[in-house]
């Protein structure tokens, strides 16, 4: 009775401890689980730790060989896995075992950490693997020998489809890279790798039966002059399945159609609706007009793609596209409407309809369901086709309400070609700021829904468009941490914004361990110079977001080289450095280090010199992050509204006559489908253009012009010869304006410097 009453009140003693204790003294853990419950004690991981499996479970034990794996990897600590005793009693104290149970749902698992051992529990593959993903994640990164708090996780997702989408179609990716980014997916419990293989730009995937789509649909020219491409062999792909499967990541392959079909037409111009036989792969960007026609040939051509497609790929699901699909040339062609009319459907819209469900069909009869963006949402699309919602969350309310399964993907909120944060070391990308937050804050629920409806939305998932994207290292950036946020929105039932970025701290460590590529813009060092007496004026910031969750960031610094650590001097108000002077600063929560180490030197220009993103862009039509294509690239990608290049510097003392210098390159404007007629050209002075300085307006009489050398740009940036101003008295906002010939090239700023004499 004692030993009763002792035991219920030490549950209860836990209980409240789980309760009244942060989330983070118990778990560090991302997404965060469904229930945690605090125990007393913990568990010594160290060398004599031993892994235990049960006899003949192949699912338990790639699950407790993939769990010793990740702690090498993090923790260099490498541990024995061994058959689990026939007498339980005679299991070491030391041990971790993993249980198949039943009881549990598809991906649901249990974690019991008590101070003489750790047992896995679940009914699943999927169980034991996300099971031992938790565990791994328990153990502090960095030291090969640690100590779990005792506790119990209970844990199942929210939803079934937690996903990430890689366009590989306007960049290519190594597949070393696809399988390393599998994996990462895999630590977050994201399952569904949405493969965009096939656009205007590029055909990624070897199809036997139609060699040209990858020796002609697989290579453009680009911009530069410079051939591209490349594409998986059926042999690669078979090898990332069967990796994917192994991390419980399902692959669904993306054939676009009936539009963003340029490079399967130019391979085999008889299937476009245009039948233009000098079609060439696209370099371009945007929305293109070239459509596949609704012969039944091209049928019969699309169906036997699919039927290699379906050999590759055991997904269920197969994503066919629709989206952005222009009926100019379906309007225009004569065989499109003589064929239409032969099938009595009357109108583009309804001309689609068929073409979705014709190749619906065609999947369904082969036990795989079609996936649609949610343009294929037109009377008569069957019951089992999935819309993906990117025109907003309408679309998936709108599928759910008809009984059509839907997934969530809307631009921009999951969009990740958006930049994630105004500081410098963003890379090329769209200018609109998608922050770590934004993920994080995004809810998947429709409570205007009912609960029958509500069972429809099969998910979530973000969308990796690579057009700016050139290298695996750079969707890295762009993805993570932001695809760690949507993990937890996908999986975790409770959320806690200020706990997710403790929890992001340890996860950032990870990252390190793992060597990739991610980006701290949540907690990076934003900087901004002045001049000063006796040099430089240096302000860091970047901490506001921080403190507005509740907690209490600090930046410590060096001036001697040495990296920063939480003994630095602490960072209280703007510093004056003497020109030259090298400082090394960094975030951090209470001892860890949240960022990695920000350095710089400031040179004579720190103060007065402005980066185009330091700048305001007069317009906010398409705002882009841009780079050459040639020459040494910028400090930072240059900000710019194709649609009207000007920047505003704002209040700058003109008090006296001074000069104005900037920085220009010329980029390929490799764009369409925009509305081009209304981006201003024609009103330049000289044969190449020039860079207009207003005052106080854009409209204004201009003070003068920076002329565009004919050379200038081909080797990335160049520098224009400077232009003295008359003198001015008081504070004034500046603009610069491009005036020039023509569209191509698209002039950038790269910055600007307004000096007073």
């Amino acid at each position: 009775m004692i030993r009763r009453e002792l035991r219920a009140a030490v549950r209860a003693a836990a209980l409240i401890l789980s309760v009244a204790v942060p989330i983070t003294a118990h778990c560090g853990v991302i997404p965060l689980p469904a229930e945690i419950v605090a125990e007393v004690g913990s568990f010594n991981v160290g060398a004599a730790t031993v892994v235990h499996v049960p006899r003949g479970d192949a699912d338990a034990d790639q699950a407790a060989r993939y769990l010793v794996e990740l702690w090498t990897r993090t923790n260099g600590l490498t541990l024995p896995v061994t058959v689990s005793p026939a007498n339980p009693g005679a299991a070491s104290t030391d041990s971790i075992s993993f249980e198949r149970h039943s009881g549990f749902g598809p991906e649901a698992y249990e974690i019991n950490v008590a101070p003489h051992g750790v047992t896995v529990s679940a009914a699943s593959a999927a169980g034991l693997f996300y099971g031992a993903v938790t565990l791994w994640q328990l153990l502090p990164p960095g030291g090969a020998a640690g100590q779990i708090p005792a506790q119990t996780i209970r844990d199942m997702p929210t939803y079934a489809w937690r996903g990430l989408m890689l366009d590989s179609a306007r960049h290519f990716q190594s597949p070393a890279f696809i399988r390393s980014m599998i994996d990462w997916m895999a630590l977050h419990k994201l399952n569904v790798l949405h493969w965009h293989l096939t656009d205007d730009q590029g055909w990624r995937l070897e199809i036997r039966k139609y060699p040209r789509l990858t020796s002609v649909g697989a290579w453009r020219v680009d911009p530069g002059g410079a051939r591209y491409g490349g594409f998986y062999t059926q042999g690669e792909v078979r090898d990332l399945v069967r990796f994917a499967a192994s991390r419980h990541v399902q692959i669904v392959p993306e054939i676009e159609m009936p539009g963003h079909a340029t490079a399967a037409i130019a391979a085999y111009p008889s299937m476009g609706a245009a039948g233009d036989g000098a079609l060439r792969v696209s370099a371009s960007w945007g929305v293109h007009t070239h459509l596949f026609n609704l012969e039944p040939g091209t049928f019969e051509f699309l169906e036997n793609v699919l039927g290699e497609v379906l050999e590759l790929f055991p997904s269920r699901y197969i994503h066919v596209g629709g989206d952005e699909a222009v009926k100019d040339e379906w309007n225009a062609s004569p065989t499109v409407q003589a064929r239409a009319r032969r099938l009595g459907i009357h109108g583009a819209d309804a001309m689609q309809a068929y073409f979705t469900q014709k190749i619906a069909k065609f999947l369904s009869a082969h036990g795989r369901r079609a996936v649609g963006w949610d343009e294929i949402m037109q009377p008569g699309l069957p019951s089992d086709a999935v819309v993906m919602a990117w025109r907003g969350a309408s679309g998936a309310h709108a599928a759910a309400i008809k009984g059509n399964d839907t997934v969530l993907a809307p631009d921009p909120a999951l969009y990740f070609d958006h930049r994630q944060s105004k500081l410098a070391a963003e890379p090329p990308g769209r200018l609109i700021i998608i922050s770590l937050e934004d993920v994080y804050r995004f809810e998947p629920g429709d409570p205007a829904l009912s609960d029958l409806q509500r069972r429809h939305i099969l998910g979530l998932q973000a969308e990796l468009w690579t057009e700016y994207m050139t290298t695996g290292q750079r969707v890295e950036w762009m993805a993570l941490p932001r695809a760690a946020a949507l993990a937890e929105v996908g999986w975790s039932s409770r959320r806690s914004w200020p706990d997710f970025l403790r929890r992001l701290v340890s996860m950032s460590a990870r990252y390190r361990a793992l060597n990739l590529d991610y980006a701290d813009s949540v907690f990076g060092i934003d900087a901004h110079f002045a001049r000063a007496a006796g040099g430089v004026s240096v302000t860091l910031g970047n901490l506001s977001e921080l403190k507005d969750a509740g907690l209490d960031p600090s930046i410590h610094y060096t001036l001697d080289g040495r990296e920063p650590s939480a003994t630095s001097a602490l960072y209280e108000a703007p510093l004056t450095v003497p020109v030259g002077t090298e400082i090394r600063a960094a975030t951090f929560l209470g001892p860890q280090q949240a960022s990695r180490t920000w350095s710089s030197r400031p040179d004579a220009h720190a103060g007065v010199r402005r980066s185009s993103h330091e700048l305001e862009l007069c317009g906010n039509g398409v705002g882009l992050l841009l780079e050459p294509s040639t020459g040494a690239a910028p400090d930072a990608p240059l900000a710019v509204d194709i649609m009207n290049p000007c920047w505003i510097y704002r209040d700058v003392e003109l008090g006296s006559a001074g000069r104005v210098t900037a920085a220009v390159a010329a980029l390929p404007f490799n764009y369409v489908g925009l509305d081009a007629a209304k981006i201003r050209v024609g009103d330049n002075r000289t044969p190449v253009g020039e860079l207009e300085v207003h005052v106080d307006g854009c409209d204004t009489a201009s003070l003068g012009v920076l002329p565009l050398a004919p050379a200038a740009g081909k080797d990335g940036i160049t520098e224009l010869p400077a232009l003295k101003l008359p003198p001015l008295s008081g504070r004034h906002d500046v603009c610069l304006r491009f005036a020039r010939p023509r569209l191509d090239p698209l002039w950038a700023l790269d910055w600007v410097e307004i000096e007073n004499q």
